[in-house]
């Protein structure tokens, strides 16, 4: 199998951290945690960017945040944003995916990502309307298909 670049959204890198009493939650978290494993074993790469930088500076749980940095220093590259970036992100929100979800889905693109996962069915849903070159998927969905070789 080849060595996967992966660009998780703010939804992944929170996920461990929600209820997990609801059962998508609980196995979408599992899906991540295996993710994040294999990339810190050297397997797969994920991805940091300034977007994911700032959009977790912004939270407010401050102790949800200290947990999520622990996962998300798991990343090995990192996307700095430019105005490649902040145009391509525009064209995004004119196809009506949100400001961040734009910018993550143009940082994903630009770095070069096979995949892009998110656990916002509406953001999977506009991207897959979208031109956008990289795929958008679900982490539990993704994964299967990755680990079933679908």
């Amino acid at each position: 199998m080849e060595k996967q670049k992966i660009y998780l959204d703010n939804c992944c890198f929170s996920r461990p951290f929600d209820d997990l009493t609801d059962d998508k939650a609980r196995l979408e978290c599992e899906a991540i945690l295996t993710i994040i494993d294999r990339c810190e074993s050297g397997l797969w790469d994920i991805f940091s960017s300034d977007v994911l930088d700032d959009e977790i500076d912004r939270m407010a749980n401050a102790i949800k945040k200290q947990k999520l940095m622990k996962l998300y220093s798991s990343a090995s590259v990192n996307i700095e944003i430019n105005d490649e970036i902040i145009s391509r992100s525009k064209e995004f929100q004119s196809e009506n995916i949100k400001p961040f979800d734009a910018l993550h889905l143009a940082s994903a693109e630009h770095a070069g990502a096979d995949i892009l996962l998110t656990t916002d069915k509406k953001f999977i849903n506009r991207a897959l309307q979208s031109n956008a070159i990289v795929k958008v998927k679900n982490p539990v969905v993704w994964l299967t298909e990755v680990l079933l070789d679908v």
